[in-house]
Protein backbone atom coordinates (compact mmCIF):
# COMPACT_ATOMS: atom_id res chain seq x y z
CA UNK A 1 0.00 0.00 0.00
CA UNK A 2 1.67 3.02 -1.01
CA UNK A 3 0.68 6.08 0.65
CA UNK A 4 3.06 8.92 -0.48
CA UNK A 5 1.12 9.85 -3.63
CA UNK A 6 1.07 13.86 -3.86
CA UNK A 7 -2.39 15.03 -5.03
CA UNK A 8 -4.74 12.61 -6.91
CA UNK A 9 -4.25 9.08 -8.05
CA UNK A 10 -7.50 8.66 -10.00
CA UNK A 11 -6.52 4.88 -10.51
CA UNK A 12 -3.58 5.03 -12.11
CA UNK A 13 0.05 4.79 -11.87
CA UNK A 14 2.27 8.10 -12.45
CA UNK A 15 2.71 7.89 -16.24
CA UNK A 16 -0.39 7.73 -16.73
CA UNK A 17 -1.73 10.05 -14.32
CA UNK A 18 0.53 12.72 -16.65
CA UNK A 19 -0.41 11.90 -19.27
CA UNK A 20 -3.95 12.46 -18.81
CA UNK A 21 -3.26 16.25 -16.49
CA UNK A 22 -1.38 17.39 -19.74
CA UNK A 23 -4.09 16.39 -22.09
CA UNK A 24 -6.86 17.74 -19.74
CA UNK A 25 -4.98 21.15 -19.91
CA UNK A 26 -4.08 21.04 -22.61
CA UNK A 27 -7.63 20.41 -24.01
CA UNK A 28 -9.05 23.24 -21.52
CA UNK A 29 -6.22 25.79 -23.26
CA UNK A 30 -7.10 25.24 -26.84
CA UNK A 31 -10.98 24.34 -26.99
CA UNK A 32 -11.82 27.18 -23.62
CA UNK A 33 -14.42 24.64 -21.80
CA UNK A 34 -14.16 21.02 -21.68
CA UNK A 35 -16.49 18.22 -19.94
CA UNK A 36 -14.91 16.04 -17.45
CA UNK A 37 -15.18 14.34 -14.23
CA UNK A 38 -15.75 16.38 -11.26
CA UNK A 39 -11.80 14.79 -9.16
CA UNK A 40 -10.38 15.23 -12.57
CA UNK A 41 -11.56 18.88 -12.48
CA UNK A 42 -10.30 19.14 -9.20
CA UNK A 43 -7.12 17.84 -9.65
CA UNK A 44 -5.84 20.36 -12.68
CA UNK A 45 -7.51 23.31 -11.23
CA UNK A 46 -4.30 24.09 -9.39
CA UNK A 47 -2.12 23.13 -12.15
CA UNK A 48 -3.68 25.23 -14.45
CA UNK A 49 -3.36 27.99 -12.19
CA UNK A 50 0.06 27.23 -11.37
CA UNK A 51 1.03 27.65 -15.06
CA UNK A 52 -1.10 30.96 -15.93
CA UNK A 53 0.83 32.57 -12.55
CA UNK A 54 4.29 31.64 -13.84
CA UNK A 55 3.71 32.90 -17.98
CA UNK A 56 2.39 36.21 -15.97
CA UNK A 57 4.99 36.35 -13.82
CA UNK A 58 8.30 35.52 -16.29
CA UNK A 59 7.73 34.84 -19.63
CA UNK A 60 11.70 33.55 -20.38
CA UNK A 61 12.17 30.56 -18.19
CA UNK A 62 8.31 29.79 -18.66
CA UNK A 63 8.69 28.68 -21.85
CA UNK A 64 10.48 25.97 -20.63
CA UNK A 65 9.11 25.14 -17.98
CA UNK A 66 6.10 24.72 -19.62
CA UNK A 67 6.98 22.68 -22.78
CA UNK A 68 7.25 19.50 -20.40
CA UNK A 69 3.46 19.89 -19.54
CA UNK A 70 1.94 21.73 -22.39
CA UNK A 71 0.95 20.45 -26.06
CA UNK A 72 3.00 23.22 -28.44
CA UNK A 73 0.17 24.43 -29.90
CA UNK A 74 -1.53 24.53 -26.34
CA UNK A 75 1.62 26.46 -25.28
CA UNK A 76 1.45 29.39 -27.96
CA UNK A 77 -2.45 29.91 -27.31
CA UNK A 78 -1.51 30.01 -23.56
CA UNK A 79 0.93 32.65 -24.10
CA UNK A 80 -0.64 34.61 -26.75
CA UNK A 81 -4.12 34.65 -26.21
CA UNK A 82 -5.32 33.16 -22.68
CA UNK A 83 -2.88 34.99 -20.17
CA UNK A 84 -3.64 38.61 -21.57
CA UNK A 85 -7.02 38.05 -20.61
CA UNK A 86 -6.03 37.78 -16.74
CA UNK A 87 -3.47 40.54 -16.47
CA UNK A 88 -5.62 42.35 -13.33
CA UNK A 89 -6.57 39.09 -11.67
CA UNK A 90 -4.63 37.54 -9.15
CA UNK A 91 -6.04 34.00 -9.09
CA UNK A 92 -8.89 32.23 -9.89
CA UNK A 93 -8.76 31.94 -13.44
CA UNK A 94 -11.17 28.38 -13.63
CA UNK A 95 -14.36 27.69 -12.96
CA UNK A 96 -15.87 24.48 -12.44
CA UNK A 97 -19.91 23.82 -13.23
CA UNK A 98 -21.73 20.86 -11.56
CA UNK A 99 -23.95 19.31 -14.49
CA UNK A 100 -24.74 16.10 -12.36
CA UNK A 101 -24.32 12.55 -12.88
CA UNK A 102 -23.14 10.33 -15.93
CA UNK A 103 -25.78 7.71 -16.52
CA UNK A 104 -23.58 5.14 -17.07
CA UNK A 105 -21.40 5.13 -13.56
CA UNK A 106 -22.92 7.98 -12.03
CA UNK A 107 -19.92 9.18 -11.79
CA UNK A 108 -20.30 13.68 -11.19
CA UNK A 109 -19.92 15.44 -14.24
CA UNK A 110 -18.52 19.24 -14.49
CA UNK A 111 -17.52 21.65 -17.30
CA UNK A 112 -14.39 23.67 -16.33
CA UNK A 113 -14.04 26.58 -18.25
CA UNK A 114 -12.28 29.62 -18.19
CA UNK A 115 -13.43 32.44 -16.02
CA UNK A 116 -12.51 35.62 -18.27
CA UNK A 117 -13.87 34.97 -21.79
CA UNK A 118 -12.42 35.49 -24.74
CA UNK A 119 -13.27 39.07 -26.17
CA UNK A 120 -13.40 39.43 -29.72
CA UNK A 121 -12.93 42.86 -31.06
CA UNK A 122 -14.57 43.64 -34.38
CA UNK A 123 -15.33 45.99 -36.44
CA UNK A 124 -18.98 46.93 -36.84
CA UNK A 125 -20.59 45.34 -39.50
CA UNK A 126 -22.49 47.23 -42.40
CA UNK A 127 -26.17 46.76 -42.21
CA UNK A 128 -27.65 46.36 -45.85
CA UNK A 129 -30.15 48.84 -46.26
CA UNK A 130 -32.42 46.22 -48.25
CA UNK A 131 -35.16 44.52 -46.47
CA UNK A 132 -34.41 40.61 -45.99
CA UNK A 133 -37.83 38.78 -46.63
CA UNK A 134 -38.90 36.11 -44.14
CA UNK A 135 -40.90 33.02 -45.37
CA UNK A 136 -44.27 34.22 -44.61
CA UNK A 137 -43.39 38.10 -46.14
CA UNK A 138 -41.46 36.35 -49.25
CA UNK A 139 -44.88 33.83 -50.05
CA UNK A 140 -46.80 37.17 -50.05
CA UNK A 141 -44.45 39.00 -52.07
CA UNK A 142 -45.09 36.14 -54.91
CA UNK A 143 -48.18 36.49 -54.37
CA UNK A 144 -48.27 40.08 -55.59
CA UNK A 145 -46.06 39.67 -58.35
CA UNK A 146 -48.66 36.80 -59.43
CA UNK A 147 -51.43 39.35 -58.99
CA UNK A 148 -49.74 41.75 -61.29
CA UNK A 149 -49.13 39.61 -64.07
CA UNK A 150 -52.85 38.69 -64.05
CA UNK A 151 -53.86 42.70 -64.40
CA UNK A 152 -53.64 43.60 -67.94
CA UNK A 153 -54.58 47.00 -69.49
CA UNK A 154 -56.95 48.28 -66.31
CA UNK A 155 -58.85 44.74 -66.40
CA UNK A 156 -58.48 41.92 -64.27
CA UNK A 157 -58.21 38.40 -65.66
CA UNK A 158 -59.28 35.54 -63.52
CA UNK A 159 -56.69 33.21 -62.62
CA UNK A 160 -58.60 30.05 -64.35
CA UNK A 161 -58.25 30.99 -67.48
CA UNK A 162 -59.65 28.60 -69.93
CA UNK A 163 -57.85 28.31 -73.37
CA UNK A 164 -60.99 27.34 -76.14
Amino acid sequence: MKKNVFGRRLKRDIKERKALFKSLISSLILKERIKTTEAKAKAIKGDVDKLITKVKKNEDNARRFLIKSLSPEALEKLIKKVVPRFKNRESGYTRIIRLGKRISDHAPMVIMEWVEKEVFEEAPKEVSKKRTLSHQDSRFAARRVGRKKRIKSGKRVSKKTTKK
